[in-house]
């Protein structure tokens, strides 16, 4: 759990004004130590170190400094880094809150390699940061068939529940980190920016669930400064820190990065914002989602990953093309959560890849029902089990241009529904029946309130084999009901693996699919 008293958090986010996202902190020498304050000096690593979107010979690397300085990093094959290549990386400042990212490139396929971060004074040449330390595994190269292993989950400090020491912080982190997967899908809601946290709430059974509070989450996030706080205040825990130092991750953003069912052009009627312009608010978010997490700084969020010759991951952005959420009925083909080019980008890569298995990550479930009020639809379905129509349109042109181009191996991931799920899809069953079988796992929440079940709509046909979830909304993280999903490809057969796994790694349900 983490090691920060509610003493040092408020000081802290009283320096800063946006939590944690400031100065004055020190993070020790190991990779998931603490930040604590430190006086003025050499420069400081305030939240630890992080990976992400590792191919088969790149990988970004990430860290944060209390001030301005040179981002450097080492990297090898080996733990002791002897040897290790030195690459100089950008000047850290505040323009990114301090936060910078090094892309490694001309690394070795489907290795573990070990890397070592640390700033350089601007005012005293040589005079470097203490170190941190991670590693990572880079991808199978094209021809190499081996064994790969990732987890996926979303929904990350949600509904007020934030972290809390009695109750082991985010100890669902230890748990995917004992799986010691290649690599950690994060399925959106990397943050809850409209999900401002108290400092205590009553549990059913009479205890009392305390939460560590910064002033960023003390509100709903609206300036930058805001938003970048949310990023930071997750970094605060233990278990994620030392995961984010050993599991590379791979991110999506869906609502509540900026806040609750959002979409394009939408003016608020909330009146806890004084911002009402939802695209003001997002191109803030998406700022402060680039500068705190290893992810691509440049180009769409949709984007193919490939994991040697048995998995690619199709990465979506099922927020930033998002059509207004109504009754979701219409029969407009240019409409949908996709958008044209993203739709289009979707279909040839998958009929363009050679991988056994296509993953798309689909922040955004494919046949539940996610409402946005009485007379709206937050996702693609809206409940009526006939033809597609209203954003389910698009996703049929999807799945029809697939199955007629022969495309196996295509499985859904998601998140977002607060419970876990396995759903078969069958043409049998459908309205729709232009479209080869498939599967959808739902995941969620790592730490948040726990939801559901959904209703599912009949269109794709559907059918919930697997479902936990819990006995009423809201239930905390301290009662169960927080799930991630760990799936692993055999090098050997190219079978498929899948387990739907609850907060401590307990397997809840398993399927084993033999390569098309």
């Amino acid at each position: 759990m983490t090691s920060l008293d509610r003493r040092t958090v408020l000081r802290a986010g009283l320096l800063t004004g946006a939590g944690l996202a400031g100065g004055g902190l020190l993070g020790g020498a190991r990779a998931g130590a603490a930040p604590a304050f430190h006086p003025a000096g050499r420069p400081v690593l305030t939240h630890g170190v992080q990976s992400g979107d590792v191919t088969a010979d790149s990988a970004l690397v990430w860290t944060r400094a209390d001030r301005p300085g040179r981002m450097l990093v080492e990297v090898s094959r080996r733990p002791d880094l002897r040897g290790a290549r030195l690459v100089r990386g950008p000047v850290v400042d505040p323009s990114t809150d301090g936060t910078g990212r090094v892309r490694l490139r001309g690394l070795p396929a489907g290795e573990r390699l070990h890397y070592r971060v640390s700033v350089e004074s601007l005012d005293r040449h040589g005079v470097c940061s203490e170190p941190l330390v991670g590693s990572f595994r880079t991808a199978p190269g094209r021809q190499e068939r081996r064994d790969v292993r990732f987890v996926w989950t979303g929904d990350i400090v949600g509904q007020g529940w934030g972290i809390s020491p009695d109750f082991d912080g985010m100890a669902i982190f230890r748990s995917m980190r004992a799986c010691r997967p290649d690599f950690f899908l994060c399925s959106g809601d990397t943050v809850y920016a409209d999900g401002p946290l108290v400092e205590s709430v009553p549990l059913p059974d009479g205890r009392i669930w305390r939460n560590l509070v910064t002033p960023a989450k003390s509100k709903v996030a609206e300036t930058l400064a805001e938003y970048r706080g949310q990023f930071a205040y997750n970094l605060l825990d233990d278990h994620l820190r030392a995961f984010a130092a050993e599991v590379p991750q791979v991110n999506q953003w869906d609502d509540h990065e900026v806040l609750n069912n959002w979409y394009p052009g939408e003016i608020l009627a909330d009146d806890r914002y004084t911002e009402k312009r939802v695209d003001v608010l997002a191109a803030r978010a998406r700022q402060a989602f680039h500068e705190w997490l290893p992810a691509p700084a440049e180009g769409p969020l949709y984007r193919r990953l490939s994991y040697g010759p048995l998995l690619d991951v199709f990465v979506l952005d099922m927020r930033t093309y998002k059509d207004p959420n109504d009754g979701n009925t219409y029969a407009d083909p240019a409409r949908g959560l996709l958008g044209r080019a993203q739709r289009e980008w979707l279909i040839r890569e998958l009929t363009r890849s050679r991988a056994t298995w296509k993953v798309i990550a689909n922040d955004l479930p494919l046949g539940l029902v996610v409402p946005d009020g009485p007379g709206a639809q937050e996702g693609v379905a809206q409940g009526d089990p006939g033809a597609p129509a209203g954003r389910e349109v698009e996703f049929a042109e999807v799945l029809r241009a697939v199955h007629r181009a022969g495309v196996t191996g295509v499985v859904f991931l998601t998140a977002d529904v607060h419970y876990t799920a396995a759903h078969h899809y069958d043409p049998a069953r459908a309205a729709f029946g232009d479209f080869t079988p498939f599967w959808e796992f739902v995941s969620g929440p790592a730490h948040a309130g726990a939801f559901g079940p959904n209703a599912l709509d009949g269109t794709f046909g559907p059918q919930a084999v697997f479902v936990h979830a819990p006995p009423r909304a809201n239930t905390s993280p301290a009662e169960g009901f927080q799930h991630f999903g760990e799936l692993a490809v055999d090098g050997a057969t190219g079978d498929l693996t899948v387990h739907l796994r609850d907060r401590d790694g307990a397997s809840l349900w398993t399927t084993t699919l033999p390569a098309p």
